[in-house]
């Protein structure tokens, strides 16, 4: 794979646009370089005919004698005096110039231009860094803090009324951050580091080197915790202060100045919050509170780990496009002054600066010490999560599933068409009996049919979906897993469906088979046994998030809105008809007769009743997340979102009515309310959710920002999405194909519906994604148990 590719593979994609531009780099010199090839076309005779590279083989013999090699040499001299560079301090900040001194040369504007336009390129990326390294040493500040109330509080679980005696190993802590940090800044050597610049170095193992694994046997035993406690604190321990054990606190004096921090929502806190009624944050010192305590911790460190590695790998890949790209231009110029630039670029922040390398080294002995029990390889494998590998057998399992599923739907087929079922009077009660039964199957496997191509897409799109979700490192499923779920989903459910298409009635006693009759049911029962199993199996992780997520869509809005909520929560509006095929479950096999294949739900209004409840409570959870997201965050946009679900729920309750009462007045409220809502919500789709349809933006009615090159994706899309947001005119309209059973016809409707969906998210991520991309946002924030007082961090 070229570096190009390969560069913008391992790429943060929120940080795409921070990185060196190598492509628009790279274009330069093939400019300069077309340049040349016509400016200096090939002295070869034409009645030459031999072959270029036998050519260049004899070629050495000739440049032997024509150019001298040694100091004063003419390559020597263009080195020297081909660019000049210097750094400019301008107001605090330092940039970087490169002056070009061969612009009188024939076409050397092209290269002046080049080193402008990498001029900035540098500047970018050194602004980039050291803006990013800021952040994470404030936020090594208070994580420093954090664990010093940890250490305390740990001092006070095991010893709340003893002494500090045996406490020395947990209780030296580091003093300064900020002090300690200007110091190593002050000494930190601007020197070039040649390890990075290693070209031979493949791309796809960029990795840090190992850390210390802890201080030699002959340290002291002070020496050995000052270095183990000197928690994310980028310090040079020989420049430590001499009086570092007067600025420090007393242990257990730190406590007096912090507090706990309710971070664990619940319906309860969400109730108590609006009564105003006080929330006690007193420090309970409890084992169950400090284990509270460092569950949360753990994984703010874990992330802040995360930041470092990244930034140490934005350093480093950076770093090598600068060489790449000089080595390019060095070949096409014959200039040779890559030596010179990238002596500037070592000498750069980015390129010089070590407090990244030392903050993850105090992380790792930090974390390992105190959460993983002093056993480092547990403790690395908490920091570095190993990449999710493509295992063979998913995808042997997932082909095998596939080929299993296309087996029986033409098996299906040939026997419906072979035995003539559907020309029989029984057909007619299957279809109203037993059809809806099997159609909720139908619609779930469709949904993740859609949502593994949304993963498939996204990916290779490079959006950033794990972290747009918020989904546990390594345990996120990939496009294959999705696939095989659906596809063993898919064997099961046609499986039962060719068991139970029995259109022959027992002559005796009238019935059809029992337990062939139970299947779908049983169907049922298996599938949400494996959901709710507490057993590690079937990706019991990520089942157990799908339910977390449909329990606070169900809690709306006692929970704090999350994207994911929402997200999760419009997935099941394109579910309704699946929502109400579980009530027909329940009326079907609760008051039914299904021996003989029939029921009077529809003449039950308390089913009637139900059937309006059970279309409408996606809708309203969407309203309460709004609402919900209106009251905390002020934003007016969240209003109108939830008067566009209130016009949604109007529509609906009037479609239901008007379906269970074929009144004209119910048809025409039907059709207002309908076609107000489908407007609103278009609209909402386009311009808000996915961003599309901006009149000034530099790709017409499009965004300025698109992850598919091919501009008519966008707007076919928005066609379909148009079309079929107008579905549901088939049920106003009462619309009726001959070879079709209204069942059929509902379900192609709901199904239109799901497809719609799927293609809704991929642009609503990609949407949310350009958004993170345009504010930097590759972390998510995790909250820390303590809170300290302003008065202590003003005395600090």
């Amino acid at each position: 794979m070229k570096f190009g590719k390969e560069f913008t593979a391992q790429m943060v994609p929120e940080w795409q646009e921070a990185y060196m531009d190598y492509i628009q780099l790279k274009s330069l010199l093939k400019e300069i370089q077309r340049f040349k090839q016509i400016s200096k076309p090939p002295t070869t005779p034409d009645g030459l005919k031999r072959k270029l590279t036998l050519y260049r083989a004899f070629s050495g013999l000739t440049q032997r004698n024509n150019h001298p090699t040694g100091p004063s040499s003419v390559s020597n001299d263009i080195e020297s005096h081909a660019i000049f560079v210097n750094s400019v301090n301008n107001g605090g900040s330092q940039s970087y110039q490169t002056t070009f001194l061969m612009s009188s040369d024939e076409g050397g504007e092209y290269e002046f231009v080049y080193f402008r336009r990498l001029d900035d390129e540098l500047n970018k990326v050194n602004k980039f860094y050291k803006a990013k390294v800021d952040e994470v040493m404030k936020e090594a500040a208070m994580l420093n803090k954090q664990m010093d109330a940890l250490i305390a509080f740990r001092i006070k679980v095991e010893k709340p009324e003893g002494g500090f005696d045996r406490s020395g190993e947990m209780t030296r802590l580091a003093s300064d951050v900020a002090a300690s940090t200007a110091a190593l800044a002050a000494s930190t050597p601007k020197r070039a580091r040649s390890s990075i610049r290693r070209v031979p170095m493949p791309m796809d193992v960029i990795e840090e080197g190992p850390s210390s694994h802890g201080p030699s046997s002959d340290e002291s035993s002070d020496d050995k915790d000052d270095k183990e406690n000197e928690i994310v604190n980028p310090k040079v321990r020989e420049q430590k202060p001499k009086n570092l054990k007067a600025n420090r606190p007393a242990p257990l004096e730190i406590l007096s100045h912090v507090k706990m921090n309710n971070t664990l929502e619940t319906p309860r806190s969400t109730i108590k919050g609006l009564l105003k009624h006080p929330m006690h944050t007193e420090l309970n010192y409890t084992r169950e509170n400090l284990r509270k305590v460092e569950d949360q911790l753990k994984p703010a460190f874990v992330e802040f780990y995360q930041k470092l590695r990244l930034l140490k790998n934005y350093s480093f890949l950076n770093t090598l496009a600068f060489s790449k790209i000089m080595k390019k231009y060095d070949k096409i110029t014959s200039r040779k002054a890559s030596k010179s630039y990238m002596k500037m670029v070592d000498n750069s922040y980015f390129g010089s600066s070590d407090e990244i390398t030392k903050l993850m080294e105090r992380a790792e002995a930090t974390f390992i010490k105190h959460f993983s029990n002093s056993n480092r390889t547990d403790g690395m494998k908490i920091l570095r999560p190993q990449a999710i590998r493509e295992r063979h057998r998913i995808t042997f399992s997932t082909g095998f599933l596939a080929g299993c599923s296309v087996a029986l739907i033409l098996a299906l087929i040939l026997i419906v068409r072979a035995r003539k079922l559907m020309a029989k009077k029984e057909a007619i009660q299957y279809m109203d009996n037993v059809f809806p039964l099997y159609s909720l199957f139908g619609f779930i496997v469709l949904h993740m049919f859609t949502f593994a191509a949304n993963i498939y897409f996204w990916r290779r799109y490079r959006v950033n979906y794990s972290f747009i979700f918020g989904f546990k490192q390594g345990s996120e499923l990939g496009y294959l897993e999705v696939l095989l779920l659906s596809f063993g989903l898919a064997v099961l459910a046609l499986t039962c469906v060719l068991l139970n298409l029995d259109m022959e009635v027992d002559s005796t006693t009238k019935d059809y088979g029992t337990y062939t009759e139970l299947l779908p049911l049983i169907l049922v029962l298996l599938v949400l046994f494996i959901l709710f199993c507490p057993f590690n199996i079937m990706y019991r992780t990520s089942r157990f998030f799908f339910l977390t997520c449909v329990f606070h869509c169900i809690c709306a809005p006692l929970y704090k809105v999350t994207l994911l909520d929402f997200f999760l929560a419009d997935q099941f509006t394109s579910q309704v008809q699946a929502l109400r095929s579980l009530e027909f479950y329940i009326c079907y096999f609760g008051w039914g007769d299904f021996k003989q294949r029939l029921h009077n739900c529809e003449a039950s209004n308390v089913y009637n009743t139900f059937l309006f409840i059970v279309a409408l409570i996606p809708y309203w959870s969407r309203l309460l997340q709004c609402l919900r997201r209106l009251f905390e965050e002020k934003d007016p946009m969240q209003g109108y979102n939830g008067i566009k679900y209130f016009l949604t729920i109007v529509a609906v309750s009037l479609r239901t009515a008007y379906s269970l009462d074929k009144g004209m007045h119910w048809k025409s409220l039907a059709w207002i309310s309908s076609v107000i809502a489908a407007m609103v919500s278009t609209y909402w789709d386009l311009v808000i959710d996915w961003g599309l349809l901006q009149r000034r933006s530099k790709n017409r009615w499009l965004r300025d920002k698109l992850l598919i090159h091919n501009k008519s994706v966008y707007f076919g899309a928005m066609v379909l999405n148009v079309l079929l947001r107008f579905a549901w005119m088939q049920t106003v309209l009462g619309l009726k194909v001959s070879f079709l059973h209204t069942k059929s016809l509902v379900a192609i409707v709901a199904s239109l519906e799901i497809i719609r969906r799927g293609m809704w998210n991929f642009f609503r991520l990609e949407n949310e994604h350009l958004n993170n991309v345009g504010k930097y946002r590759a972390f998510k924030s995790v909250p820390l148990p303590f809170n300290y007082d302003e008065d202590e961090d003003k005395d600090e």
